[in-house]
């Protein structure tokens, strides 16, 4: 069976270094165009990855009936953790304790310092039983808050639009108009609370002059249902509460935040169509500056297949050099990156999937771009081919 002669693989890598600018050139374009494509991805990623564990299966949250799916806006009686834990069958229990945690959860402004300029940030009044219902929660640095003191998330310096210095173990925010110590940071296995502030809920409802709570949350004991705190909340209609399972919320959250995530993958549509027209303006450049050298190629016996093959090859090895040394890039300086967000703060995730996303879309720019160019310049006779200057 005739099989036709291929150009060898060497002599489309050398072709790269015959003209060093323009490849470098290209190769700078495509390596810009999947950077950008990993970033943009990297953000759904990690928003998907944060509200994914943000939820924990066990954890009821029981809030005001007209706050709908917003939290913040909730108010119950201050009372109503006492009388869930003496209510309730269901919530778990060790040492005669009730794993319930009444909490305020609000949003205010905070300065991370004295004389920065105060941001929004998220503030959650907690009591001591709060870390055996957010089990997720772990104290990395310093200790539990006290009098006058706040323990700092993660992500918490992010949310406020600080370095994470300003809020370093030691030194002070300012809160509803007075200062708090930080006590110490903690991280929540990347889950929202990590761009929280967390202080003591009696102080925080002082400070506020607030006696209510926005929320209850209850951790289950093995075997129980969500349903059954969710009847209780139905029975005593008096108490206006309703019954949320915490991975149920953040599943509406997950809906709330799904135009975000599709104006994103737009924008990756958009970023690719951009980095395939300009390769297409960049190898039309470069194979109409060749058409004499792919005229004498084929006078010498190489049939019109081999030589676009050849261009073709020129251009997924300078993709996929892009595609690596963007991915390096973003490995470097964009995986972790915190993003602020209304929901608080997350990081950007550069992920084996988003490389691979990335890397694909970077080495089809270069395959599909050269096609075009490479077949318009087969098409010319190669008489007019050889004149050509």
């Amino acid at each position: 069976m005739y099989r036709p002669r291929l150009l060898p693989w060497e002599y489309g890598i050398r072709n790269l270094f015959r003209r060093p600018v323009r490849s470098l050139l290209t190769l700078q374009a495509i390596a810009i165009v999947v950077l950008l494509i990993l970033a943009v991805v990297g953000f759904i990623r990690g928003l998907n990855q944060t509200l994914a564990v943000s939820g924990d299966a066990d954890v009821v949250l029981v809030y005001s009936l007209g706050a709908g799916e917003n939290i913040e806006n909730s108010a119950i009686e201050a009372g109503t953790g006492g009388l869930l834990a003496a209510s309730l069958d269901c919530i778990q229990r060790r040492f005669d304790i009730a794993h319930a945690s009444p909490e305020l959860y609000l949003a205010t402004r905070v300065a991370p310092g004295e004389g920065m300029r105060p941001m929004l940030g998220l503030v959650r009044g907690v009591t001591a039983t709060a870390p055996l219902v957010r089990r997720q929660v772990r104290i990395v640095e310093g200790r539990w808050p006290a009098t006058g003191e706040v323990l700092v998330g993660r992500l918490a310096h992010a949310k406020l639009g600080s370095p994470a210095e300003t809020l370093a173990v030691g030194r002070s925010i300012f809160l509803e108009g007075r200062p708090w110590r930080v006590s110490g940071r903690f991280v929540a296995a990347h889950s929202a609370l990590e761009s929280e502030l967390w202080c003591p809920l009696a102080e925080l409802q002082q400070a506020t002059k607030r006696q209510d709570l926005s929320l209850v949350a209850l951790l289950l004991a093995p075997g129980a249902s969500p349903g059954e705190v969710d009847l209780f909340c139905k029975e005593r209609v008096d108490l206006e509460l309703q019954a949320t399972a915490e991975t149920a919320y953040y599943a509406s959250l997950e809906r709330h935040y799904r135009p975000v995530r599709v104006i994103a993958w737009l924008v990756v549509g958009l970023v690719s169509g951009a980095g395939l027209f300009a390769g297409l303006n960049t190898m039309y450049g470069s194979v109409v500056g060749r058409v004499r050298e792919m005229a004498m190629l084929q006078t010498t016996g190489f049939r019109r297949r081999a030589i676009v093959l050849s261009v073709i090859q020129e251009a997924a090895v300078l993709a996929a050099t892009a595609s690596l040394l963007a991915a390096v890039v973003a490995l470097s300086l964009v995986n972790g990156a915190a993003v602020q967000f209304t929901m608080g703060a997350f990081t950007l995730r550069i992920d084996s999937t988003t490389i691979l996303l990335g890397c694909a879309i970077g080495l089809g720019l270069g395959v599909i771009g050269a096609i075009p160019p490479a077949i318009r310049a087969m098409r010319m006779p190669v008489s007019e081919g050889l004149k050509s200057v």
